[in-house]
């Protein structure tokens, strides 16, 4: 199925809570936050997600509600040998007053996480549990990627049948185009015949090698090649949305060329009905690319 890369997904199992985000990116970027307990499922985890998604920026959170029941424990004995320290360097400095309680308490060392410091918090660990929530907020994760995907999907091809009518304006006014283009060059040829004095006089010129040139000029005018193309990139484009799937580098290839082809209409043609055209062309196509970037 078509995914976007943008979702979020999170479950609970009883003490564990995960949440997982993931954004575009254009490869796999996995960012796991886990308490330090839990560090030793990381790297399963980051397989389970590498097999379930194939690009996005992810951002993962695994905790246990049990450390934050368990509260803060205080470490006297280190709290006594800090203030003992404290008070010989205040001699020591001469430095005059009371330490305070407040002083003690910016030592961040001297509080543990009750269930961090238990060694028994392994044993109590239901992996079950724990991978059970994390497999749940995976499938609420793709959900939402697959919902948007299908949203993005639809968007996109409505797009591009945009491009394709857009295409068949262009093959319709073809033919007069280069009807004009032939009768412009064919005035501007009898207008130097005339005008150039020896050819009044009966010098001779290749009638053929003339016309030949002309047809050279009208070739040079005729974009057929390239309108031919952009119809076959609609079709491989469609083909490529039916399949689902991970499509996103795949489209945004599609688009560049789509985009290539527009731009040599655009220099080729030099017509005024054409670049209007084209002009609507190439903004419906930046906003494709910009739709298919959020694919994976």
């Amino acid at each position: 199925m078509i995914q976007s890369m943008t979702g979020f997904g999170s479950a609970e199992k009883n003490d564990f809570r995960v949440e997982i985000r993931s954004l575009n990116h254009r490869f796999m970027d996995i960012s796991m936050r886990l308490q330090q307990l839990l560090i030793e499922h990381e790297i399963p985890m980051r397989k389970m997600l590498k097999e379930k998604f194939a690009r996005g920026k992810f951002d993962v959170s695994v905790s246990s509600a049990g450390d934050s029941k368990a509260g803060l424990k205080f470490n006297e004995e280190l709290a006594k040998d800090v203030y003992e320290s404290l008070k010989a360097l205040q001699s020591r400095l001469s430095i005059p007053g009371a330490i305070e309680i407040q002083t003690l308490l910016s030592y961040k060392e001297l509080f543990l996480a009750g269930s961090l410091s238990e060694p028994s918090f392994r044993q109590k660990c239901d992996s079950g549990l724990l991978y059970g929530a994390f497999i749940e907020a995976m499938e609420q994760l793709e959900k939402m990627r697959v919902e948007e995907g299908r949203v993005i999907a639809e968007d996109i091809s409505n797009m591009a049948d945009r491009v394709e009518s857009l295409n068949k304006d262009l093959w319709s006014i073809m033919p007069d185009i280069i009807a004009g283009y032939k009768i412009k060059f064919h005035e501007r040829l009898r207008e130097i015949l005339v005008g150039d004095s020896n050819l009044r006089e009966g010098v001779e010129y290749d009638r053929d090698r003339v016309l030949q040139e002309v047809a050279i000029m009208v070739e040079k005018r005729d974009v057929t090649e390239e309108l031919t193309r952009i119809d076959a990139h609609i079709k491989q484009f469609r083909k490529i949305l039916k399949s689902g799937d991970i499509i996103g580098k795949q489209l945004d290839f599609l688009t560049q060329e789509f985009n290539r082809e527009a731009n040599t209409v655009a220099s080729k043609a030099g017509d005024y009905k054409i670049a209007g055209i084209i002009i609507e062309m190439k903004s419906v196509i930046e906003k494709i690319r910009e739709q298919v970037q959020n694919l994976q």
